[in-house]
């Protein structure tokens, strides 16, 4: 079983390596999508967030790093993948993500999309937060890996220059 886990990852947090961690003991290959969106503006463009997910992925063996753009549908085609795994907070979550994996199916019968409730520990991380609290220089260890911290704190300082 092929899935994929999409999300634009900007950056990649605890939450994010948790459900990678989980889904990629279900299927037999993960493909973790990563979008490239024109109407958001990133803090790392799409060359970047793929190379810190690829290392901070790299021990696990099923696990690929793939970019994309346009349709989840059209992406999973593209990778003969029949599942998407989607990572769920809160109840709000839950609402807009049950509207897209029913678009999904609409679009493509044969994607189905399983969700995986977030550890609770985790619950209220986005990767919003993490951006916010290392704009005001907070502690953002707890919410990242060390290499992506130190991107953050680079790209950052570079922004501030």
């Amino acid at each position: 079983m092929r899935a994929i886990y999409p999300g634009s990852f900007d950056p990649v947090t605890f939450g994010h390596l948790d459900i990678i961690c989980r889904s990629s003991k279900i299927a037999d290959e993960l493909i973790i999508g990563v979008l490239k969106n024109n109407a958001k503006s990133p803090l790392f463009s799409l060359e970047e967030r793929v190379k810190m997910l690829e290392e901070v992925t790299k021990d696990y063996h099923n696990v690929k790093v793939v970019p994309f753009e346009g349709l989840l549908v059209d992406f999973a085609k593209n990778m003969k993948a029949d599942i998407v795994v989607r990572g769920l907070r809160a109840i709000t979550d839950f609402e807009y993500e049950l509207q897209m994996a029913q678009t999904n199916h609409k679009l493509e019968e044969n994607v189905e999309t399983i969700f995986l409730s977030t550890r609770l520990e985790y619950s209220y991380l986005s990767s919003t937060i993490v951006k916010e609290v290392a704009s005001f220089n907070g502690d953002i260890s707890q919410f990242v890996p060390k290499v992506v911290e130190q991107r953050i704190r680079e790209k950052i300082q570079k922004r501030r220059v």
